[in-house]
């Protein structure tokens, strides 16, 4: 069995792996859409690095559009087999994938609007809704830890890893030789405090694990001083200053987490009484499904439940659908709460409210995770002064609040926690992926500390031979 590692293997997002057995069958881990990678993301996302039509098979993690995002296009140029996941992980792709064809096709009509103009030749979307359709019905949903055989020579499961709603890590056993091969593939890793979800599993011993680093230089606050953190942030903001609190969030699982922060601050009688907005339709459908999947939850969220039937909903809280709905927020002048994707500020309605309120002190921009190093939320968290939104250029004078407690991925003690299931002498690689180089580093260091022997980073389009 041989590994080839095609994307997020020199940064984070991109998810791509490549399995190949010894009569050279090819499936993949994940396909997932680069993000925030400046003029060379587009360019980068159309080129797939795989012939589709060779895929035998592919094996999702989860459902974020860095690991999912370029499915369709994989389909698109050929794919024919299944693509296989959790119950869950199948829900949510069924509302992002759509969500990102929609994005791709209104992206490339207003561009196409302006090279009509210029006489400039037309370009075609990524992928439309109906390449989407086509490719959510290739989807072989599963559930977790039940074996399957893809053929006599690989079978695999999925095992729960906390991160969000659906999502796994991928265990394989290579069944090629008389002597097995087991080859583990973390996915994210998720945090052991999840406000929602239950705690990532042990998974069973490998020989070779591939294991994301996103925060590996990095320990987060306990999950415990968010509430006490965002209270502060929202009376400092809405009572104090009398501005708007304006929090960029991904539709799926940090829109929740955040949700569920405020209906606990508002049955404690703490939350100010002010006006609260999730401005993103894609948020309203990612909240239906998280309610919908109970089976995920951790005990404590389940013990809540039997007082509030809904966590993720409170009295002023508005789900704002229409795009004129959207705009009319700008207008507002009285203090409120606006969550809107995306969360990295790269897309998406929070754009339009970072450009309205950026340059105004008595604003608040709350980043709750993580940003790829070329985002409008990077530059953000970064301290940058000046930035460039839609064409123009603001000042940043709003006050810039950053929540690593809130991250759905795990810090290095966590993944280190997450990886103690395993038999340090027995793990023969130890494979870096999903990370910015610094956080490789660090993470591989922190391992080796660990007593585990062999920690590779390994670069973009490299192999390794696992036997």
């Amino acid at each position: 069995m041989k590994i080839k590692f095609i994307g997020a293997a020199e940064g984070v997002t991109g998810s791509k792996h490549m399995i190949m057995t010894n009569s050279g069958k090819q499936f993949l881990l994940d396909c997932g859409l680069y993000q925030g990678m400046g003029k060379e993301t587009d360019e980068m996302n159309r080129s797939l690095g795989v012939n589709p039509t060779e895929i035998e098979a592919v094996l999702l993690s989860h459902a974020h559009i860095d690991h999912s995002g370029n499915l369709p296009l994989l389909v698109k140029q050929g794919f024919k087999g299944k693509i296989y996941c959790t119950t869950a992980t199948f829900d949510v792709c069924k509302i992002l994938l759509m969500d990102s064809a929609h994005i791709h096709e209104g992206d490339v009509s207003f561009i196409n609007k302006h090279r009509r103009k210029k006489g400039l030749p037309l370009i075609k979307p990524l992928y439309t809704i109906h390449d989407t359709e086509k490719c959510l019905k290739q989807f072989k949903p599963l559930n977790f830890n039940t074996e399957f055989y893809l053929n006599d020579e690989l079978s695999f499961n999925f095992s729960e890893n906390g991160h969000i709603i659906g999502s796994s890590a991928i265990n394989i056993t290579s069944h090629e030789t008389e002597k097995k091969i087991k080859l583990s593939f973390t996915g994210d890793i998720g945090r052991y405090t999840d406000p929602i979800l239950k705690s990532p599993s042990v998974f069973a011993k490998a020989d070779y694990i591939i294991c994301e680093s996103t925060y590996g230089n990095r320990i987060h606050n306990t999950i415990e001083d968010s509430e006490s953190e965002i209270l502060k942030i929202v009376k400092n903001t809405c009572l104090d200053k009398k501005g708007k609190l304006i929090i960029p969030a991904f539709s799926l699982g940090r829109t929740q987490e955040i949700l569920f922060l405020l209906n606990k601050l508002y049955n404690k009688k703490l939350l100010p009484e002010i006006k609260i907005f999730v401005d993103s339709p894609l948020s309203a459908k990612a909240t239906q499904v998280v309610n919908k999947h109970h089976e995920c939850f951790n005990d404590e969220l389940k013990l809540y439940l039997k007082n509030d039937e809904d966590p993720f909903g409170f009295p002023n809280l508005k789900y704002i659908q229409d795009t004129s709905e959207s705009i009319a927020l700008n207008k507002i002048d009285d203090p409120c709460i606006i969550i809107s994707a995306s969360g990295m500020c790269d897309a998406g309605r929070v754009k339009h409210h970072l450009r309205n309120t950026i340059s105004d002190s008595k604003n608040t921009v709350l980043i709750t995770g993580y940003c790829a190093p070329k985002t409008l939320g990077a530059q953000l968290t970064n301290g940058k002064k000046r930035v460039h939104i839609f064409g123009d250029f603001f000042d940043v004078k709003a006050t810039i609040e950053i929540m690593h407690s809130l991250s759905a991925h795990a810090d290095y003690l966590e993944m280190i926690r997450y990886l103690s299931c395993q038999d340090k002498e027995k793990v023969k690689k130890i494979f870096l992926v999903h990370g910015e180089m610094e956080a490789k580093i660090a993470f591989r260091e922190k391992l080796i500390s660990e007593g585990y022997h062999n920690v590779i980073i390994p670069l973009k389009g490299e192999s390794s031979v696992l036997s």
